[in-house]
């Protein structure tokens, strides 16, 4: 059924071939519309998932008070559901997800020179803008606000509050790292003056015009809260895994800083990159503590996922090996700021949804490159083995190619008499087992 060829370009440059992906995964991605409410679908069946599975997943949602849950493959929605009421047209905060909007608005500036990472923050608020010497509050620069490093005291009666009394100097900035609001929050009012114009103004002209991201920054309290609707949240999404384009769009013409905001900032909490959290770390810290925690924060989602937390489970989740982002909005039972083990039960749920059998094993391995992904006619896998055999599975874990032994680390599948659907491809290679899905459109 398949027929298999031969590539001759077996040597190829670990450089290129990162361009190469990089290149392919977005021309695979789907864009919606700006405006109106077409948005391509990928049935969760085609996708490979099944109907039973799904079901339960749902309930689960629901039972833990989820709002909306969006779910995008290459750019379109295999899952949209939505909860007690709550439609596509409803807007709802993102909580302390809002942060990682914030940051990204921050790079724009920064590429536009309006504002410096290493600039004081005294330098747009003012002197006495805390409760510190001079001295010491001059020291607090716009990258400490970003990588939550800015020394000041978290443990305050009211850590949300701006106000210069609540803001006490504890350690030298960049020696601690700590979740605070207070010095997050004062990142709007610097943005405002570096820029000149509102937050809504800045995100509106910078953000909304290039994706068709609907929504506003509201003040609350001592807090400046994003609401939107579920979709804006999953455009968001789509931005982000396309690393700040949409499109053919540089939204955010920066790539260092994006990939600096994507990445460990510090190593405090590596965790934690530009106001975003990140998976696949040694070790993470939490909000109110400064325990370190052993391991990754999120240990059942890839290793490269990265993410907007908020408090009451305002999730996006943005996976590059996987080309999915999921977006979760509603109330939580943790009463957590950032209710990291719900964000990960919800990626346990979804890893079992899967239609393969149970005896079919299919984490997927970033060691292995498939692409495009979804492929029309011909797809290629990369292993970093060259002696390797290859078998192609079917969704019902049944063996339709295979084992096939080859000598290179590309291969080129014709796939065009495969029935459109969900595959597995498993290379074996001397000592280990790469595994990855595909879908034939």
């Amino acid at each position: 059924m398949l027929q298999l060829k031969k590539n001759l370009r077996i040597a190829i440059s670990s450089t290129v071939l990162f361009i190469s992906l990089h290149s392919t995964q977005a021309q695979a991605l789907y864009f919606p519309p700006l405006t109106g409410n077409n948005w391509d679908t990928m049935s969760p069946k085609r996708f490979g998932w099944c109907a039973e599975k799904l079901d339960s997943l749902d309930r689960y949602l629901e039972q833990n008070g989820t709002k909306a849950f969006i779910y995008l493959k290459n750019g379109k929605i295999v899952l949209e559901r939505y909860y007690g009421g709550h439609t596509a047209a409803s807007s709802w905060y993102w909580a302390s997800a809002g942060k990682t909007l914030t940051g990204f608005l921050t790079g724009i500036a920064v590429y536009e020179g309006k504002i410096k990472l290493n600039d004081t923050t005294s330098d747009y608020l003012g002197k006495g803008w805390t409760n510190c010497s001079i001295a010491n509050e001059r020291r607090i620069t716009i990258r400490h606000q970003l990588t939550m490093t800015s020394g000041l005291d978290d443990q305050v009666p009211d850590p949300y509050c701006t106000l210069d009394t609540c803001l006490n100097c504890l350690a030298t900035p960049g020696t601690r790292w700590a979740y605070h609001n207070g010095p997050y929050t004062l990142l709007d009012p610097v943005l405002e003056k570096a820029t000149g114009v509102t937050m809504n103004q800045w995100c509106n002209t910078r953000l909304k015009a290039f994706t068709g991201i609907t929504g506003s920054f509201f003040p609350n309290g001592y807090n400046n809260v994003y609401y939107s609707t579920a979709r804006s949240m999953a455009r968001f999404g789509l931005l982000l895994l396309n690393r700040g384009t949409w499109d053919i769009t540089n939204v955010i013409k920066d790539t260092a800083y994006f990939r600096q905001m994507t990445n460990s900032s510090q190593n405090l909490n590596p965790a934690y990159g530009y106001l975003t959290w990140l998976n696949g770390k040694s070790t993470y810290k939490l909000p109110s503590t400064q325990f370190q925690f052993n391991g990754p924060l999120f240990p059942d989602a890839p290793s490269d996922c990265f993410a907007a937390l908020g408090k009451d489970g305002q999730f996006i989740n943005v996976a590059p090996s996987q080309n999915a982002v999921w977006i979760r909005m509603g109330t939580a039972p943790q009463t957590v700021l950032v209710p990291h083990l719900l964000n990960n039960e919800i990626w346990k749920r979804l890893n079992t949804l899967s239609c393969f059998g149970q005896n079919m094993v299919i984490p997927e391995t970033s060691l292995l490159r498939i692409f495009p992904n979804p492929a029309e006619h011909e797809l290629h896998i990369v292993c970093p083995e060259k002696e390797t055999e290859l078998s192609i599975y079917n969704v019902c874990g049944q063996r339709i190619f295979g084992p096939a032994r080859y000598y290179q680390e590309d291969i080129t599948l014709s796939i065009s008499e495969l029935p459109k659907g969900w595959y597995m491809a498993e290379i074996k290679g001397r000592q280990t087992s790469y595994r990855g899905t595909f879908i034939r459109e």
